[in-house]
C-alpha cells in the first residue's frame, strides 16, 4: 500500500463525512439564523427557544434524507471492501 493510496482513502473518507453531515449542519445553521432574527426583532431573549426548532428541523432532514445517506455510506463501504485485495499486495 503506497502513500498515494492512503491519501486517497483519507480524502475519500473526509469527503464522505462532509457529504453526509452537510445537509444536517446547513439545516441547523439556517434554522438557528431564522430563530435568532425572530428573537432579535421581537426582543425575546430566551436561550432555550432555539433548541426545539433546531431539533425538529434536524429530525425532519434525517427522516427525509436517511435513505440517501444510508445508500451513500453503503456504496462507500462496499468500495472500501472491494479495495482490500489490492491493499494486501
Amino acid at each position: 500500500m503506497t502513500l498515494g493510496t492512503v491519501v486517497a482513502l483519507m480524502r475519500g473518507g473526509v469527503f464522505q463525512i462532509l457529504l453526509l453531515a452537510s445537509p444536517i449542519l446547513f439545516t441547523a445553521l439556517v434554522v438557528g439564523l431564522v430563530v435568532a432574527i425572530i428573537q432579535a426583532t421581537t426582543s425575546i431573549q430566551e436561550q432555550t427557544l432555539t433548541f426545539v426548532p433546531k431539533i425538529l428541523a434536524i429530525l425532519g432532514v434525517l427522516a427525509l434524507l436517511s435513505g440517501w445517506m444510508f445508500s451513500s455510506l453503503r456504496q462507500y463501504t462496499i468500495s472500501l471492501f472491494e479495495l482490500i485485495p489490492q491493499m494486501v499486495r
